[in-house]
């Protein structure tokens, strides 16, 4: 099984020649056998320049794939085919210690797409009598084969990927990968590459195209096109990759929403999407310790929260005064669960820093005021949408006058904000698909308030229209 070769295994009919052996398959085998150092005839070389940018030489033996494929392009039965084949076709058992397994590690961005990926796995290993005998365990999270070799599924965390001896890693979907706001694909990508060195494991990275930024736009920036031996990228139009795909599919796609579609299922990088804040930024304006101040005297104290339904997504309370021309963030909070016990316990907080009235926005109608005002607090509508308040929110952090505390959370939903233009040149913010932005959020409203009663009260010697 060690001298089968991925061409081997993708047209054997006794391996998974029905599955990737027809023409529809075809870009496909030239790249993968390129990537494993096979000799290619002329039209796979042709196929193989057309989709990395530079002229095949056989016998190179890459250590990292990054693959910039559109839509229904095929990679999720790719990722599975890989994840078997580096699983089983490759022995590992000389280089490892007793009682120790080589892992293939399939990423994905959340537990229900990893487990998409899982279910490709399974049913290739499965539908095959031969490999079906090699297996000792199977389950909805992983495949453990008597060759001591194991196939995992996990999601995109850095702390969740060490400690473990990689065969290879196949990073699904990698453009996609969110963590309470913020994309964490470079800190797992840092964490993965000393776990693939025992075992010289294989780094496979592969997603629909999205922002310029990331693990997999650097890839592309730095390597596509270009001759290092180590590092390849790909980058392919859904249609090269599945030709069956209708035509008219992609056309549709391109009429309804040209800059979606061109990354969806041509593999462009969105050009009108880019980060609204910059890391390094945010974190000049935190503050060393504590995460929360205590309350003072003679401070004037204002709040604002982000109501949510329950779900994900968190209700968050943040709470914040003026020093000279700087707003100080005292504290944020998140809280998950039924929102009438989340308020019962805000609204003490509130009261314990002297405020009376908090902001937030116009979610659920008049639910939150009415909640609100069941514990004594006034709730008021924000004349300001998300954008607006992240506009203020900037304008403050790019003039040095916020101070922000150590909630590496906070920072993350902040790093990942997208500023998006539209096709009339408006822009927005928002978080990320599939990310969030709600204690992001209740500190760009604190600020944005905070700010305007402070320059109410200045300019006019009293408040107008706000308290």
């Amino acid at each position: 099984m060690a001298k089968v070769t991925i061409k081997d295994a993708m047209t054997d009919p006794a391996l998974f020649g029905d599955q990737f052996g027809s023409d529809s398959f075809t870009a496909w085998r030239a790249l993968l056998a390129g990537f494993y150092g096979l000799d290619l005839s002329d039209d796979d070389a042709a196929i193989w320049k057309e989709v990395t940018g530079r002229d095949y030489a056989a016998g190179m033996l890459f250590a990292e794939l990054w693959l910039a494929i559109g839509r229904r392009g095929g990679k999720s039965q790719v990722a599975a085919l890989l994840a078997i084949f580096e699983a089983l076709f490759n022995d590992h058992r000389d280089k490892l210690s007793p009682g120790e397994v080589a892992t293939v590690m399939v990423i994905a961005a959340d537990r229900k797409q990893a487990r998409a990926v899982m279910r490709y796995i399974s049913g290739l290993v499965n539908e095959n009598p031969m490999l079906r005998r090699m297996v000792v365990r199977d389950n909805s999270e992983g495949i453990e084969f008597n060759n001591r070799a194991v196939i995992e599924i996990t999601t995109a965390s850095h702390r969740s990927v060490r400690g473990y001896t990689l065969a290879a890693v196949i990073a699904d979907e990698i453009a996609f990968w969110h963590q309470d706001g913020a994309n964490p694909d470079k800190e797992i990508i840092a964490a993965l590459r000393p776990a693939l060195a025992t075992l010289d494991g294989k780094l496979i990275a592969l997603s629909s195209p999205y922002a310029k930024r990331g693990a997999l736009w650097d890839a592309h920036k730095r390597h596509f096109a270009s001759d290092h031996p180590r590092i390849l990228v790909a980058q392919a139009p859904s249609r090269v990759m599945n030709p069956t795909l209708p035509q008219e599919v992609v056309d549709q796609a391109l009429a309804d929403d040209r800059e979606a579609a061109q990354a969806e299922y041509m593999a462009q990088f969105r050009s009108d999407i880019a980060a609204f804040l910059d890391l390094d930024l945010l974190h000049e304006c935190k503050r060393p310790k504590p995460l929360e101040l205590p309350v003072c005297r003679g401070v004037s104290y204002h709040g604002f929260v982000d109501p949510a339904g329950g779900g994900q997504d968190e209700f968050t309370l943040s709470i914040a005064h003026m020093e000279t021309d700087c707003t100080v963030i005292d504290m944020v909070r998140g809280l998950k669960g039924s929102p009438a016990q989340i308020v019962a316990e805000y609204a003490p907080i509130l009261k314990g820093y002297g405020i009376g009235t908090v902001y937030g926005d116009r979610y659920a109608g008049r639910w939150p005021r009415d909640e609100f005002e069941k514990h004594g607090i006034k709730y008021l509508t924000s004349d300001y949408d998300r954008s607006a308040l992240y506009l203020e929110f900037l304008a403050a952090l790019n003039s040095g006058r916020v101070e922000l505390p150590p909630d590496d959370k906070l920072l993350r939903q902040f790093a990942g904000l997208e500023r998006r233009t539209s096709r009339g040149g408006r822009d927005s913010i928002d978080h990320a698909p599939g990310a969030h932005d709600d204690r992001a959020n209740a500190v760009a409203g604190v600020v944005t308030h905070c700010k305007r009663r402070t320059f109410a009260t200045v300019e006019t010697g009293h408040v107008i229209g706000l308290f």
